[in-house]
């Protein structure tokens, strides 16, 4: 009646929840998770590299430097987006820069320092959501006081 369990069939349902979920998701959601994205897989190699897993540092490395070039700098409006998108892509771009030195030399600074450049703009990011959720309470109190 069931067959045994599978890691390629969870594997395979994982995927597709993921896929889903990524349709029902807002422009801002996404951005959001890419920054989440990029921190995580950074903290995932600082711990590799404390326990002197090479191949986990690497990967760690590598899926943050995708997700800063593939994700978030690809996704930038650098025509359109004036100075504020230019200055997000020289941060990205510096970014993969030092995690590519931080992989080569070992280097958990340089880690720290790429985590402790994205942070803040990551919650910067996170922070407009919260300001524009607040915005229509905000707007409603002020009208009930005319």
């Amino acid at each position: 009646m069931f067959s045994a369990y599978s890691p390629r069939a969870a594997n395979a349902y994982q995927r597709i929840d993921v896929e889903t979920s990524m349709y029902a998701l807002d422009q801002h959601q996404l951005v959001s998770l890419l920054y989440g994205g990029v921190l995580h897989s950074i903290a995932t190699a600082r711990g590799a590299l404390a326990r002197g897993d090479v191949l986990g540092k690497v990967n760690g490395i590598a899926k943050a430097i995708r997700i800063l070039q593939e994700g978030l700098g690809i996704s930038l409006d650098r025509t359109g987006g004036g100075e504020l998108a230019n200055n997000l892509g020289a941060l990205y771009d510096y970014c993969v820069r030092r995690l590519t030195l931080a992989n080569a030399r070992n280097d958990d600074a340089m880690l720290q320092e790429v985590m402790l450049l994205i942070r803040p703009v990551a919650q910067g990011w996170d922070g407009i959501r919260n300001t524009r959720a607040d915005a229509p309470a905000a707007a409603q109190s002020m009208l009930a006081g005319v």
